[in-house]
């Protein structure tokens, strides 16, 4: 079996971050008649921000589309490479959903400035390992119906990642994948993090802006 070429990585690398890049709560909500989102709540391009509009929707279509944008990313690297290279697809999975989160996070049509990647982590994670995705979504989802508070969910489904990756014997990569995305999370949640320690994170459902 031949080796995998480097010029194979970088366009795995490259079009894994095009793909993330790719804003879906700018584009819903510009279609759905809300204007530019960034403009809206927080300014966050995330299906979070996007409720604040209180167009469950449009929300929704940001939702997935930003789980999928990383599914895909994913599944993509495993389809043009790791059917040819099976023992290669956790790295190539892992280099192929971490372009796609920086992507989101870092999208070059929006200058760089995007959203906070939970959804596009849990996609990743869905396509890399699905147990360990479906134990994210597990606990989000918990500590979301506990709480109220969507950023707290994400927070803990971030942290566990790395945690349920190892225990259910992933190889290396998709735990080291899980341990980036998770510490990316948390710089990216910097704000939320201190508003939760000073107790002013907003609860889910509360304080919805309408539409622009």
């Amino acid at each position: 079996m031949t080796a995998i070429q480097p010029w194979a990585f970088a366009v795995l690398i490259l079009g894994g971050y095009l793909l993330g890049s790719i804003p879906f709560g700018v584009i819903a909500t510009r279609l759905g008649g809300i204007g530019d989102i960034r403009q809206v709540g927080s300014g966050n391009i995330g299906a979070t921000n996007v409720l604040r509009t209180g167009r469950r929707d449009l929300a929704a279509i940001t939702l997935i589309g930003d789980g999928a944008k990383g599914a895909a990313a994913v599944g993509l690297a495993w389809l043009a490479l790791g059917r040819l290279h099976p023992d290669a697809a956790p790295l190539l999975g892992a280099l192929a959903g971490g372009a796609a989160f920086v992507g989101h996070l870092f999208p070059v049509w929006l200058r760089f400035r995007g959203g906070k990647g939970v959804a596009t982590f849990l996609g990743v994670l869905l396509a890399a390992a699905w147990p360990v995705g479906l134990l994210c979504c597990a606990t989000w989802l918990v500590m979301a119906k506990l709480g109220r508070i969507s950023s707290l969910a994400a927070l803990t489904a971030a942290a566990l990642s790395p945690l349920y990756a190892f225990l259910l014997h992933r190889p290396a990569p998709t735990v080291a994948l899980a341990a980036v995305l998770a510490a990316l999370i948390f710089v990216r949640h910097h704000e939320n993090i201190r508003r939760l320690i000073n107790g002013t994170e907003p609860r889910i459902g509360a304080g919805k802006a309408k539409a622009a």
